[in-house]
């Protein structure tokens, strides 16, 4: 058995994803567009997501635009960098235009750890040498 990640987007998940590819290394295996716009979408979102599929770090994220869909609030996407380098250039990236809940420092239990909230609204928890 594995488990996967869903994420429900509002009219961003392409560029989420793409986004994430290129800062986490990341490889979209699958894209896939609604072929006509549903009635209760808005109507100036173009080409909105129906399922999309993103390896990183061998974890499946997947991930559709909703209408309406809200920021996470209770669930974090946890990443576990090797290096304390690699924690910082990730959290400079995602929290920009963001919203950091922690800011990156060294805790008791990790070398580096911060907590945020990303401009596409997916939380995450940057742990390294945990």
């Amino acid at each position: 058995m594995k488990l996967d990640i869903y994420v429900n987007y509002p009219g961003l998940c392409e560029k989420a994803f793409r986004f994430y590819e290129q800062l986490l290394g990341g490889k979209i295996t699958m894209m896939y567009p609604h072929p006509q716009l549903p009635p209760d979408f808005p109507q100036n979102w173009k080409n909105p997501i129906m399922h999309a599929v993103i390896e990183i770090g061998g974890t499946l994220l997947r991930g559709a635009d909703v209408p309406n869909a809200e920021p996470m609030r209770s669930a974090y996407l946890t990443l576990r960098p090797d290096t304390e380098e690699e924690a910082e250039r990730i959290y400079a990236e995602l929290s920009t235009d963001g919203e950091v809940f922690m800011k990156m420092e060294k805790t008791f239990f990790a070398n580096r750890f911060a907590m945020l909230r990303d401009r596409f609204g997916t939380s995450w928890m940057i742990l390294q040498g945990a």
